[in-house]
């Protein structure tokens, strides 16, 4: 039996770090982030005012930044994520997010998929008539990857190398597999990024399962970068899903 996942897991794998230059030591006021004194610093610079004539504290200053629209100084603060238990059809439209971004996907050209674990679309989760369909189509579509590697490896036994011939057989038998293939992601971005994708990806319109992942993403960057996410409020959407919207439309 596979496994199934019912929701992803997010694990920050980077943050960045402030090192601030001794010759234009800002006036810092109230808590900050590395990430949120790094796009003070930045938006500081521009009109040397390190000494905070305004006396507004990190996260003050950021929402004023956020307010006027100048997300520029946002590109800074980046940002690593690892996503796990999401499905290949969350990555297709993740990928579509370029400016910004950059992205380190398994493959399975030359990772063997006879094990693969598979996302339980959200809609289905619940009913049990639905998931137990679901789940025939899926050990089925499994066991003919299996017996597909298996032939394609016999096909192309003339082919030395070894390694070359597993791919060769596992591109091919690929194409069984469904979207709800988990898969793993390393995305990279700056916070401008980050805001604009959560933004789209949150909203009532986005697809289930992106939306919910979406929605944890935003948690924890909440977490990382208050300052940065504090416009983004969370609420139940008349779907029964969870949503966000945002106060500062893509800045």
């Amino acid at each position: 039996m596979p496994h199934f996942y019912t929701e992803p897991t997010i694990t920050v794998l980077a943050r960045p770090q402030f090192i601030e230059p001794a010759h234009l030591p800002v006036n810092w006021m109230g808590e900050s982030t590395d990430g949120e004194r790094l796009a003070e610093f930045a938006g500081r610079l521009c009109y040397m005012s390190q000494k905070n004539p305004a006396n507004r504290t990190t996260r003050e200053y950021l929402e004023n930044i956020k307010k006027q629209g100048h997300g520029s100084v946002l590109e800074h603060a980046t940002y690593s994520l690892l996503f796990e238990g999401v499905s290949r059809s969350l990555t297709h439209e993740l990928v579509r997010h370029r400016a910004g971004f950059a992205y380190s996907q398994l493959s399975q050209r030359y990772v063997d998929e006879s094990e693969a674990a598979f996302v339980v679309p959200p809609s289905i989760i619940g009913d049990e008539s639905l998931l137990k369909a679901w789940q025939t189509q899926i050990e089925s579509a499994q066991t003919s990857y299996v017996a597909l590697v298996a032939e394609l490896m016999e096909r192309y036994k003339w082919v030395e190398d070894k390694v070359h011939r597993r791919k060769m057989a596992r591109e091919a038998a690929r194409g069984v597999l469904p979207n709800s293939t988990e898969t793993k992601i390393v995305v990279t971005a700056n916070v401008r990024g980050w805001r604009t994708m959560l933004e789209l990806r949150s909203s009532e319109g986005a697809e289930f399962e992106i939306r919910r992942m979406a929605v944890m993403t935003l948690r924890i960057m909440q977490k990382e970068a208050p300052g940065m996410f504090s416009d983004f409020e969370t609420y139940i959407a008349p779907d029964r899903a969870e949503a966000a919207r945002i106060a500062y439309h893509k800045i």
